[in-house]
């Protein structure tokens, strides 16, 4: 029986908006960030998205996400398997300072006390499947991060005509269905717009 999955990026941060570099390190959702999630609540309402389990990253602007989308009337369990990829001493630095260029990102904030690339991918990928793996668990909404996302993706992306996505609006919707220990991506949707940015 084929299950869904439903991933998400969390709304907009201080961090977003002042473009300060935010794995590791949390900042607060904006007001901006608050209707983001408010119109993430709508998309599932207009559409009769119900879900019988949920989850979050255990930072802040996952979690305070999620309690918006749920008007904080369910329980929801907190997971570090979702969290943002550390980048070590960059955190909280500007983003203009990241590398740009001919850099591995793949193992660069490893030097700094960051995570690979690989990390990141290993823990999310063990985390959303442990928890598609349970029995009681049909339609599943969990929170996390751009990166978090991206490398989960890139895990299962299997169109090799097409350029795998890096970037996801804020409250980005994933939806992938499970079946037989196998991810399949159905759509991204932005939530502001109502639309697929596949």
């Amino acid at each position: 029986m084929k299950k869904q999955l439903y991933l998400m990026r969390h709304g907009e941060t201080l961090f977003n908006v002042l473009g300060k570099v935010q794995g590791a390190c949390d900042s607060p959702l904006t007001n901006k960030g608050k209707m983001q999630a408010k119109q993430a609540a709508t998309f599932f309402q207009e559409n009769q998205i119900h879900f019988d389990h949920y989850y979050s990253s255990t930072q802040e602007r996952a979690c305070d996400t999620l309690e918006i989308i749920t008007n904080s009337n369910h329980f929801y369990q907190r997971k570090k398997g979702l969290k943002e990829m550390n980048f070590g001493r960059f955190e909280g630095e500007s983003s203009e300072l990241q590398p740009k260029g001919s850099h591995n990102f793949e193992t660069f904030y490893e030097q700094f006390g960051g995570e690979t690339a690989r990390d990141v991918q290993k823990r999310i990928c063990h985390t959303l499947l442990s928890i598609m793996e349970q029995e009681d668990h049909q339609k599943v909404l969990a929170v996390s991060h751009n990166g978090a996302c991206f490398y989960f993706l890139n895990s299962i992306w299997k169109h090799s005509d097409r350029k795998i996505p890096t970037y996801f609006p804020n409250c980005a919707i994933f939806i992938y269905t499970y079946e037989k220990d196998q991810f399949d991506l159905t759509d991204i949707i932005d939530p502001s717009s109502k639309k697929s940015i596949l």
